[in-house]
């Protein structure tokens, strides 16, 4: 699929972010085909000389951008970022609140300049007492209590990825996408959009905040939960394997105990009802590791495919370099580093017709862009003076 086919070909998007979130957001926008042009000091985005696990954070969330270098202790590189803004749809950043009100960037004082710029800042928080305060995927998620749900109350631990920085970066795209669209539909030219990092990962716990306020009992994290499934636990395997296995309806628990030799449990009148076997679990679980400690784990995954029951092997991430599913044809894309060299990416979660999404983009070097750049606005800049003097004419 060409950059031309996708549904944002003709937007430009100018991006002023680092770390995660705002990047986030400004991938996806690429992907989706708007051209995203990543302004970065002369020094570059700081995550391009991360290790450790900041090792893939510049290359995964800035691939398909360009990049511009500008100086803004130079005042025609400040001229250079208005004329960027000017030929704008979006401009995205996530500086803390009035560091770019020093630039002149404001996003006051952009939608009196530019009422047409769709201005999308990514923070840590919504407007409010804490709207202040710098935030990380790490404090929002103590903060909000997702830490002690995913661990416990006495030991918090946090989930194992970028969650929320990736999916504020989502929540960017949405509300650009949802401006994008009242724009085209003849409502007001541009927009003032924020998302906060914090209210994103509340929007996480609001299932755990509403059986509160529904039931008034405290939710239990998930290792000490409530299950509210007769069998929903992982299992060891022949070998030394381990496997989850969730049976969630009827004809599930039907079915997985007369295909595993559990009739007793079919047979017996206490555990008629999907309650009356969350209330056994202490006796049928024990039961049930015993029998699928027996079988080898792949004889075990085809028998449950089979029968339409879910499970999963526990998998790490470089494990899944060998599923069947994410090598199927479009499932991991090869992407460019900056450095020239190959890397394979699972694709934007979505088909488009039909196709993936992703294949072939390029992270850019730093400042890859910034003389074709400046010369594509001289020529825009030549092109409105011709028009204009035409007009005069």
């Amino acid at each position: 699929m060409t950059g031309t086919e996708l549904p944002l070909a003709g937007v430009r998007v100018i991006e002023m972010t680092h770390m995660v979130m705002g990047p986030t957001c400004g991938m996806i926008l690429a992907q989706l085909g708007a051209e995203v042009i990543k302004v970065e000091p002369p020094a570059g985005d700081k995550t391009r000389s991360l290790g450790g696990m900041g090792t893939s954070f510049f290359p995964l969330f800035n691939r398909g951008k360009r990049s511009v270098v500008l100086d803004f202790a130079h005042p025609e590189d400040r001229e250079t970022m208005h004329r960027l803004l000017a030929s704008a749809d979006v401009f995205l950043e996530n500086f803390r609140d009035g560091q770019l009100e020093k630039q002149g960037l404001g996003a006051g004082e952009l939608r009196r300049k530019y009422p047409d710029l769709i201005v999308a800042g990514h923070k840590g928080f919504l407007s409010g007492p804490y709207e202040h305060r710098p935030a990380l995927d790490e404090v929002v998620q103590m903060m909000s209590g997702l830490a002690a749900m995913t661990g416990t109350r006495d030991k918090p631990q946090r989930v194992g990825s970028s969650a929320n920085d990736i999916m504020g970066g989502m929540f960017g795209a949405i509300a650009i996408l949802a401006a994008l669209f009242q724009k085209k539909g003849g409502g007001k030219g541009g927009a003032d959009i924020r998302i906060g990092l914090f209210e994103n990962c509340l929007f996480l716990v609001a299932q755990h905040m509403v059986e509160y306020e529904m039931t008034g009992n405290k939710p239990r994290s998930m290792p000490e939960r409530e299950h509210a499934w007769p069998i929903y636990d992982i299992f060891e395997t022949a070998g030394g394997g381990r496997i989850f296995i969730g049976v969630v309806t009827e004809g599930h628990w039907q079915s997985f105990c007369r295909e595993f030799g559990l009739q007793e449990f079919l047979d017996d009148p206490t555990l008629r009802t999907t309650t009356d076997r969350i209330l056994a679990r202490s006796r049928i679980i024990p039961r049930v590791a015993g029998v699928i400690r027996d079988r080898d784990a792949e004889e075990l995954s085809a028998t449950l495919d089979r029968l339409n029951i879910c499970f999963s092997p526990i998998n790490r991430p470089e494990d899944l370099f060998d599923d069947p599913h994410v090598l199927r044809p479009g499932g991991l894309v090869n992407n460019i580093n900056a450095n020239g060299e190959p890397f394979r990416v699972p694709a934007l979660p979505i088909e488009w017709n039909g196709a993936n999404i992703g294949e072939g983009l390029k992270v850019p070097v730093l400042g890859a862009d910034t003389s074709a750049v400046r010369a594509e606005l001289e020529r825009q800049d030549v092109s409105a003076t011709a028009k204009t003097a035409k007009r005069l004419a």
